[in-house]
């Protein structure tokens, strides 16, 4: 196992017992659980961040709307300013909203309600959001999320959260087992023969989650409007910064170096300055960055960043490998829910 905090690596099995009771909790009824009217899908993984839950989030919206649903984004807002429960609009502040409700919001053409309390959430959204399509709200992180009542989950899994140990040692937030509770398990297709075995070994073979295989792909620049700089300097603040880099390797797309953030950081002048004087040091002719680090850049940062060459954006998407029996699963497991509800 993957201990990246070898220090508090005696706390772990606490941390595990601490889960495994809520879990009971929960299960005997005794912490309660709110149910929203409308279906609820959530998108989680069991790892505290990097499983590439945002990407599957937006993907969702896509092929349900497709399908004819009026899709709700709920979401939590990791390390937002304010407490309030809100619709989130394309160009807010991200720092406000948070940086990952902000993207869903420019990226998914649905409502996205940002909460602490994804109930109240899915309440505002169903209150303002009416519709006289079947409304099914994508609960955006919510395998950790038990107050509010699921009714498809949909949990990604990666290698590393193989090789890794629980909090606060290492960076899982649920043991592995937890996949067992799983409708629907996602594999990333480079990693997927193996992951199986695992996923396989985790749950009766007539409680197996289905498996599903993602195809994830970098995109650089918006649109193409942006020429991508000959000697990019690159930056990022998100859990697994490594995937990002190794990405634009496999575009060719190699910096001549990289400055790594926090997850979720906010970007003040300093971090303007200090990444100007590093891009100079190694002559760098522009920036590239994620979608999550690209919402959180005010015009004015951004210009500051562009006095030196264009900034551009690396665009993370997702296909899933067999989409139309994926879709086809997931609107069997919808439509169940439908009829139970009449």
């Amino acid at each position: 196992m993957k201990t990246r905090r070898p220090l508090l690596l005696p706390l772990a099995p606490l941390y595990g017992a601490a889960l495994a009771v809520k879990r009971r909790l929960f299960q005997w009824g005794w912490l309660k659980q709110d149910r929203l009217q409308s279906p609820v899908i959530s998108v989680g993984s069991v790892s505290a961040g990097g499983a590439g839950k945002t990407p599957m989030v937006l993907m969702l919206a896509r092929m349900l709307r497709h399908r004819g649903y009026a899709v709700r984004i709920l979401t939590r807002g990791y390390r937002r300013s304010s407490v309030t429960t809100t619709r989130v609009e394309p160009f807010d502040d991200a720092a406000w909203h948070g940086d990952e409700p902000v993207l869903l919001a420019q990226r998914s053409g649905v409502p996205v309600y940002v909460g602490a309390d994804r109930y109240q959430a899915g309440v505002m959204a169903e209150q303002n959001e009416p519709s006289e399509k079947l409304v099914v709200h994508l609960l955006d992180d919510g395998f950790q999320h038990r107050q509010l009542a699921r009714d498809v989950d949909i949990v990604l899994l990666t290698q590393e959260d193989v090789a890794d140990s629980l909090l606060p040692a290492g960076n899982l937030r649920e043991p592995l087992s937890a996949l067992a509770e799983a409708d629907v398990v996602v594999l990333r297709e480079e990693e997927a023969d193996p992951l199986r075995r695992v996923v396989a070994g985790l749950s009766e073979p007539q409680r197996a989650p289905a498996i599903w295989v993602i195809r994830r792909t970098l995109s650089l620049g918006e649109g193409g409007e942006v020429a991508l700089p000959s000697k990019p300097f690159a930056f990022c603040g998100i859990a697994r910064p490594e995937g990002f880099t190794k990405m634009l390797a496999a575009q060719g797309y190699e910096p001549m170096d990289m400055m790594i953030f926090p997850d979720h950081h906010v970007y003040d002048e300093g971090d303007m300055h200090r990444l100007l004087e590093r891009a100079r040091q190694v002559e760098a002719n522009g920036f590239v960055t994620t979608e999550k680090d690209a919402v959180k850049l005010t015009p004015i940062l951004r210009d500051r960043l562009e006095t030196i060459g264009p900034v551009v954006v690396a665009r993370l998407s997702v296909e899933l490998l067999e989409e139309q029996e994926s879709l086809s699963q997931l609107i069997s497991m919808v439509g169940r829910l439908d009829r139970r509800k009449r």
